[in-house]
């Protein structure tokens, strides 16, 4: 294996290595008393978020991704999920702030634990990786921009998906079961 991928892979077990397993596992608390679930990102955490609802969605939860013409709204007894590495983002911001007026809770994806969108949120869940918000200088990650937030981001959340299956007491059976046959 060359010298990138076991650098790339050291840094993913770093962020592991720093990550706060009781954040984890209240995040997943919240995800499984939630009623319903929206999830939204942008750009590749967006593509992270949307392999999460799926994930949820197998877990035979109610689940759907803001700006899909079927999600419904959110209100009492509901999670919004939100990634914003960065700390904050204007339709973050925004999403949050409706989500909130209308009863729902909200859990923030970040890497900025004191970002904007981490002090408005109900629920904190920190990915210490880098993002675009401190990609330059020279302590930077072998992976370009973003990249180890959102490689991150995958690995914790099919972790997440685990627990939750436990937690839920859903069977892998029953998950492939919600899987899709229109491939």
């Amino acid at each position: 294996m060359s010298d990138l991928y076991h650098r790339a892979l050291g840094e993913l077990g770093a962020v592991f290595d720093r990550i706060d397993d009781a954040g984890v596992d209240a995040a997943v608390e919240a995800i499984a008393k939630a009623r319903r679930i929206a999830c939204y990102g942008v750009g590749r955490e967006g593509l992270q978020i949307k392999g999460l609802a799926m994930r949820l969605f197998h877990l035979g939860r109610q689940v759907a991704m803001v700006g899909d013409m079927t999600t419904p709204p959110v209100g009492e007894g509901d999670l919004l999920i939100v990634s914003a590495g960065p700390g904050d983002f204007s339709t973050v911001r925004g999403l949050m702030e409706v989500a909130r007026e209308d009863g729902a809770k909200t859990l923030v994806v970040t890497a900025q634990p004191n970002g904007a969108a981490a002090r408005r949120a109900d629920h904190v869940l920190v990915i210490p990786a880098q993002t675009m918000a401190d990609d330059q200088g020279p302590s930077t990650s072998v992976l370009p921009m973003g990249s180890l937030f959102e490689g991150a981001q995958y690995v914790l959340f099919e972790v997440m998906i685990l627990k939750l299956r436990e937690r839920l007491g859903v069977t892998p059976d029953a998950m492939r079961a919600n899987h899709t046959n229109l491939e």
